[in-house]
């Protein structure tokens, strides 16, 4: 049975509809991406499933529960981590721990959730003293602290140095390979990228496109870009390939079949005694795909 199911999710507001008829399915033990920017309908989905918010219309199911009937038995088997929330200042990272943890019929020891989210030397020190990044992990425990089988994380590494988050993201890796499903909002797309097995694009309410980091928006198959430094001693007609620009010296060139182009160049690099400098192959990056499909004046 899948973690979640939903079929033609519609939430609305007076006349405004914020959640258009949406579907989505994900798997068990599976981590999903949802991005969209701000309006979007993403935050409103979210919860929705959480059980926080009704559903004006629609079919879901979440752990085998309807959200909004399902009471504490539903809610004691999922874990919620907040893009901001409210914990004692007073009290230690451990007491915090504690003090949440009473709440669930089985929970996962303190010290194992202070060294899971790396504040082994924190442990003793009030809350008011931790820095933005260790509260964000210390908020990521209290979402783990109930061992849920279903985590969500909106933005979980807002706030995070870059070797912050690198870490945040080992946890979600160690927490998917104990089975446990993810459903993961994140304005970073190598966030995205690295941690999610599928994203869903979500825009005016709608999804507009889902797949795996590599398929979506049909990435996949996307003209590649060829960029190399023009050697001094030749001119852009000299090239075995066409290029669509030239700029500063660097030549572009897009196409379908990247693998015999780059052959085709190179080869005419070696057989004049030539390197390439600057030489790269791209395809679109999931930032660029992202843009295309929500637009591109949205802030990612």
């Amino acid at each position: 049975m899948p973690a979640v199911e939903v079929h033609e999710l519609v939430k609305r507001y007076g006349e405004n509809t914020a959640v258009a008829g949406i579907d989505l399915t994900i798997a068990e033990g599976e981590v999903f991406a949802l991005l969209g920017p701000n309006g979007a309908g993403k935050t409103t989905t979210v919860e929705i499933l959480e059980g926080h918010r009704e559903r004006t219309s629609g079919e879901l199911a979440v752990l085998g529960f309807d959200p909004e009937s399902g009471g504490r038995e539903f809610r004691e088997r999922i874990g919620i981590v907040l893009q901001e929330s409210a914990v004692e200042p007073e009290l230690t990272v451990s007491e915090v721990i504690d003090a949440y943890g009473h709440v669930f019929p089985r929970r996962r020891p303190t010290g194992e959730l202070v060294e899971l989210v790396g504040l082994q030397e924190k442990a003793a020190a009030r809350v008011k003293t931790l820095s933005g990044g260790q509260q964000r992990r210390l908020e990521l425990a209290l979402g783990l602290v109930g061992d849920p089988d279903l985590i969500f994380l909106d933005e979980p590494t807002t706030g995070f140095d870059p070797s912050a988050r690198r870490q945040a993201w080992s946890i979600v890796d160690n927490l998917s390979s104990l089975g446990k499903t993810i459903l993961l909002t994140t304005h970073y797309m190598d966030e995205a990228q690295h941690l999610a097995d599928r994203i869903a694009v979500i825009a005016a309410g709608r999804i507009v496109a889902e797949g795996t980091p590599e398929t979506l928006g049909g990435r996949q198959n996307a003209e590649a870009v060829i960029r190399f430094a023009i050697p001094p001693d030749r001119s852009a007609t000299e090239l075995p390939l066409t290029p669509v620009s030239v700029d500063d010296g660097l030549a572009l060139v897009t196409t379908s079949e990247p693998t015999r182009a780059l052959h085709q160049l190179t080869s005419w690099a070696i057989d004049h005694g030539i390197e390439l400098s600057s030489l790269t192959v791209e395809r679109p990056t999931l930032e660029d795909v992202y843009l295309q499909l929500v637009g591109e004046d949205v802030d990612v």
